[in-house]
């Protein structure tokens, strides 16, 4: 027997299925997105930067350098982030002005030191530090000197004590690989209120 009608065709039930199918599928994934914004979701303030300057930060602490390092570590993550294009500061929307107001140390961790150490004392010494970096955060619209945005960032990292003697520790240098850690932590933080506002 041949089939006469389109209705009489072994293939006419799964292609409605299909149909139906496809029909479901589409609304409910149309449905689910309704919330959702393809491509970068900038902060209001920030809608029409497109490219950034970021100049050597200016540094209120002890600490030498510091000013070029977070500067470069930075320009690295707003590059990595791709929401923003790094330009010189006369081609600029916008300035990103930051001060490196503090750079702290405090302990995190004691372990008993005795006198099987070679020291005749017992006491407690610190094994770990944490790190805690802040940066005071301006960005500033480049031709009419505007404040687009201004915040405290903050990064910290920790860091152990290298020697377990504390007459051969020498903190001030593990303090100083600690310091790149903080640097990116705070510069994840600070691309992430630009591009994204939180």
């Amino acid at each position: 027997m041949v089939p006469t009608r389109a209705t009489d065709s072994v293939f006419f039930p799964v292609r409605w299925g299909l149909s139906v199918a496809a029909v479901v599928l589409l609304a409910a994934s149309s449905s689910g997105c309704a919330g959702y914004h393809l491509g970068p979701v900038k902060p209001a303030a920030m809608a029409q930067v497109r490219t950034l300057a970021v100049p050597a930060f200016k540094n209120n602490t002890l600490e030498p350098r510091l000013e070029v390092l977070l500067a470069n570590v930075l320009i690295k993550q707003i590059q990595q982030d791709g929401t923003y294009r790094i330009v010189s500061e006369k081609d600029a929307d916008a300035v990103v002005l930051c001060t490196v107001e503090k750079l702290d140390r405090q302990p995190a961790r004691s372990v008993r030191n005795n006198s099987s150490k070679g020291i005749l004392a017992d006491f407690y010494q610190t094994s770990e530090f944490t790190l805690d970096l802040v940066l005071k955060v301006d960005v500033q619209e480049k031709g009419t000197g505007k404040s687009l945005f201004k915040r405290e960032v903050r990064g910290t990292s920790s860091f152990f004590v290298s020697s377990a003697n504390p007459l051969t520790a020498d903190v001030s240098r593990d303090e100083r690989q600690a310091i790149p850690q903080a640097a990116e932590d705070a510069s994840v933080r600070l691309t992430s209120y630009l591009s994204e506002g939180w």
